[in-house]
């Protein structure tokens, strides 16, 4: 297979009319790929570890569509340094993963369990032996149930304060070592899936649609939800910065997930249905973080439902980021919502952009489908959504934390054909191309790239019937890792340092500079340890950054408390 894959590879990078370098990407441009401990790890009742809300909601019948969970997983608890040593081959530069809270603290808060230290410690120094940069999440979804069960989660500010806990300790036991820490994973997949749809873990809803939810308001509580991550992610982002940036010198950001939603005509009305995608979507998260206030579009549609920050809280979430991290996987259409038909059909958080998604335009669809019916393969969004984040946000630091695509897990389908996965290497080239754009055209201020996923694994509610990963997964086999043609593809490019040059779409012909100052933030130091999110004008001397320093806890946790109101 290795040497059929290498001639495919090498034949099409002859038939490219122009070929790319690595070296073409800014200089400490980052490649890796990405998992999360849940997705990953198994072994649930191993090593002390406590039950997480997927544990409980995988134990619903029905939530998962082959009726799977993820007590084994791909069984990377005990064999992440074979899994290391993949990613060492791939030549990648880094592996972001998670560290679930519930081997940390079992119960969720108290002090740290040995054990679970322990993992962590040894994954973290077998990947710098291998000359691997550890890139960390705190949360990805999976909240120890034991704070479910005590006061509803993250629908609670107290919340607030135990997840800075976590993250501290976090900081503290490896942060000698990790540089690169993400507080959250999608918290806006999160609040919708988990507490408007009740799709995914806590599953709490109230659309009349869904029969599954047992209790919920998915008018409100996504949007609690979401206020409270913000407020645990600005008390996280402080304290690294009060207590362990100067001896660390590490960076904090967070990941989270957008499409691109381009309008489906040109139509004013259209135009404006797609701003407001985005801003339910990315500005929901982003624009706190950056202006320190909802998007003005979601503060009026969602009105008195939507938690409002204080200014004092609004002084500690805004620039609380020294990187963004973006996840982006596919683009739809979108129009608006002229009759609301919508929203009244479901009264939930999710309609209140009044807008009508869509991959198809005059009855054609906007791009080829993955294995998952949602994942629409678009590689100009990725152009596009870059763009947007430049001119909107001041070109902040942004590293692609999720990127990737799914085949299906065909267990009548034979063994060559799932490891020939063509479509996946044109897949990531394609979206990579429209990425260097991006970097090179509009001097978008991107710093890395990470595949989704290092292995095939626990896709959430889909199972085990989905596969992401460069490595295939045999399942009936002791979980043998087998490598995909897309390993080998990716290897080429980092040993022989060429990528194949594919533009889908050209977005005018000037170059400009890689090194951007932004109309609000500026980048500094070219490598991607030294990344930085710096504000234009330096406030840190003064009287009012220090008192937001210092009383940065007690602020967060009462203004999450006031948005509790809104539920």
């Amino acid at each position: 297979m290795g040497v059929l894959t290498l001639v495919h590879i090498l034949v099409s990078f002859a038939a490219c009319a122009e070929a790319l370098r690595r070296a073409d990407f800014p200089q400490g441009f980052v490649f890796g790929t990405a998992s999360s401990a849940y997705q990953y790890e198994g072994a649930v009742n191993e090593g002390q570890r406590g039950p997480t809300i997927w544990d409980t909601l995988t134990r619903r019948p029905g939530r998962v569509i082959d009726f799977s969970n993820a007590d084994v997983a791909v069984d990377h608890y005990h064999r992440y340094k074979e899994d290391v040593d993949l990613i060492k081959d791939i030549g990648m530069d880094a592996y972001r993963f998670s560290i679930s809270w519930s081997r940390i603290f079992p119960n969720g808060t108290g002090e740290p369990n040995e054990e679970g230290l322990n993992y962590y410690n040894s994954l973290i120094d077998v990947l710098l032996d291998k000359g691997i940069q550890p890139y960390v999440t705190l949360f990805h979804w999976d909240l120890p149930q034991a704070l479910e069960d005590r006061y509803g989660g993250w629908l609670n500010s107290q919340i607030v304060n135990d997840f800075v806990h976590f993250a501290s300790t976090c900081f503290k036991e490896f942060g000698d070592r990790v540089k690169h820490w993400i507080t959250f994973n999608e918290p806006h997949n999160f609040a919708i899936d988990g507490y408007d749809f009740g799709i995914q873990a806590p599953g709490r809803c109230s659309i009349l649609s869904h029969i599954f939810c047992r209790e919920g308001k998915s008018s409100t509580e996504p949007y609690v939800v979401a206020h409270n991550i913000l407020l645990a992610h600005a008390g996280a982002f402080h304290s690294y910065k009060q207590h362990f940036k100067k001896e660390q010198g590490g960076i904090v950001g967070i990941a989270l997930d957008s499409k691109w939603y381009e309008p489906l005509s040109d139509v004013d009305e259209d135009t404006e249905a797609a701003a407001r995608a985005m801003d339910f979507e990315l500005g929901w998260f982003l624009d706190p973080l950056m202006f320190g206030h909802y998007p003005p579009s979601m503060q009026k549609l969602a009105g008195d439902r939507l938690p409002q920050f204080s200014t004092q809280a609004s002084k500690l979430v805004s620039g609380s980021l020294d990187f963004v991290g973006i996840n982006h996987y596919t683009t739809l259409y979108v129009r608006n919502d002229r009759m609301r038909i919508r929203k009244l059909v479901m009264n939930d958080a999710s309609t209140d952009a009044v807008i009508i998604p869509t991959a198809y335009r005059h009855g054609k669809k906007i791009g080829d489908t993955a294995a998952s019916g949602w994942l629409h393969i678009v590689p100009w969004g990725m152009f596009k959504l870059m763009k947007h984040i430049k001119e909107k946000y001041g070109n902040p630091p942004v590293i692609i934390t999720e990127n990737g695509m799914d085949d299906a897990n065909n267990r009548f389908s034979r063994l060559e054909n799932d490891l020939q996965d063509d479509k996946r290497i044109q897949y990531h080239n394609d979206y990579m191309s429209n990425l260097l754009d991006a970097i090179r055209k509009e001097g978008c201020n991107v710093h890395g790239y990470f595949v989704w996923s290092l292995l095939d694994n626990w896709e959430w509610n889909s199972g085990y019937t989905k596969r992401f990963g460069l490595y295939y997964i045999d399942y009936n086999n002791n979980l043998t890792r087998i490598p995909k043609a897309s390993v080998e593809w990716f290897r080429q490019k980092s040993t022989r340092m060429r990528l194949q040059r594919h533009i889908l779409y050209v977005h005018g012909t000037t170059n400009a500079e890689i090194s951007v100052k932004g109309k609000g933030f500026a980048a500094s130091g070219a490598s991607s340890a030294s990344l930085q999110l710096t504000p234009s004008t330096q406030p840190n001397d003064s009287t009012e950054e220090k008192t937001a320093q210092e009383e940065g806890m007690e602020n967060v946790e009462t203004e999450a408390r006031d948005g509790e109101k809104g539920r």
